[in-house]
């Protein structure tokens, strides 16, 4: 009797080793890292030069200035991350700083109708930009060049020259100090990560936004919601927009319809952006880069001031950061051979 012969024993190649989750969590995070790391030197070296060092006015007096630009660069951040660019964005912070100089004062309950109306206006200007861009089929950067013209002409309209005021309050809720010297714009920007961005970022509409900055086509052929979530980005742009005009008028105490501040924030915005990590081409980056990248930009002028050095130099050392930032964001794509094998 013939044995039938032995199965040959398959055989299954090894795996590769497994990379730990940090440093996936570090290379998606890599901008904001960086932007982090720039901002606590540039911040320690400033507060060492200054008379008072870290005391509590100087803490909080950056900490305000700082979250002014940190929100219209979150608002900046969600169009981008589309693929797309808000130019309308410094526009909609003048505006609701014009409407706040208006309706937030008064009893409790008009205060509360007066933010209320604040951040619909931002919410409503930011559904129209949505619409011209998603359903009006324009370019971004066009369509919101002109609506933030439009936006520009309300809060001309509303507020011809500089006045109004605000609940001292609600100002101080906004400006001052918790116990402990912990500032509240600080603790305002920590509450809109956890509670706005964070979910945002880990919804449908949130991964949609990414897919669809990576490759629109792509993410279409999947069934991801590509309008709607292109749509929410501009919304959430008008919010955060709404909330920065709000803190500056709790730091102002009035409204002013001011185009040079706004174009300002508009740049600015951008800047704060690409370096906190976000890449304009879209599909990368977030929010707390853009928020870090904001603080780096503030300090570079507070780090003129102390160091006794000429204002006119802060553009130079503005182009040497944003310079850097890029040039590191890029590095990857200069050490590969094959662009593929950024997806592998």
């Amino acid at each position: 009797m013939i044995e039938p012969s032995a199965q040959p024993k398959a055989t299954t190649a090894p795996s590769p080793p497994r990379r730990p989750d940090w440093t996936y969590h570090f290379a998606a995070q890599r901008g904001a890292w960086i932007a982090l790391l720039i901002f606590a030197a540039m911040f320690t070296l400033f507060a060492c030069e200054h008379p008072a060092g870290f005391s509590h006015n100087v803490i909080n007096t950056a900490a305000n200035k700082g979250a002014l630009l940190a929100l219209v660069a979150m608002a900046q951040t969600f169009p981008v991350l589309t693929s797309g660019l808000d130019l309308s964005v410094g526009m909609v912070f003048v505006l609701t700083n014009c409407v706040a100089s208006t309706l937030v004062s008064g009893s409790p309950w008009r205060v509360a109708v007066g933010v209320s109306a604040v951040l619909g206006t931002g919410l409503a200007c930011g559904a129209l930009n949505g619409a011209v861009v998603v359903w009006g089929r324009l370019q971004p950067i066009i369509a919101t060049l002109a609506t933030g013209s439009l936006f520009y002409g309300a809060a001309l309209w509303l507020r011809p020259s500089p006045g109004g005021t605000v609940d001292d309050g609600l100002a101080e809720a906004l400006t001052g100090s918790l116990p402990g010297g912990i500032p509240c714009s600080i603790v305002l920007l920590a509450a809109l990560v956890f509670f706005v961005w964070l979910p945002y970022r880990h919804s449908v509409l949130g991964r949609a936004a990414y897919a669809v900055g990576s490759s629109r086509q792509a993410a279409f052929m999947s069934g991801l919601p590509v309008a709607r979530a292109q749509f929410a980005t501009y919304v959430l742009s008008g919010f955060f927009s709404a909330v920065g005009g709000l803190l500056l008028t709790g730091l102002t105490l009035s409204g002013e319809a001011n185009a040079m501040l706004g174009g300002s924030y508009n740049l600015s915005s951008v800047a704060a952006v690409v370096v906190g990590g976000t890449s304009l081409f879209g599909g990368s980056g977030g929010a707390v880069g853009s928020i870090f990248g904001a603080f780096v930009l503030r300090t570079i002028g507070d780090l003129l001031f102390v160091l006794d050095l000429d204002p006119l130099w802060q553009p130079l050392f503005l182009g040497v950061v944003l310079l850097f930032s890029v040039g590191l964001s890029s590095l990857r794509l200069l050490r590969i051979k094959n662009r593929l094998d950024i997806y592998r």
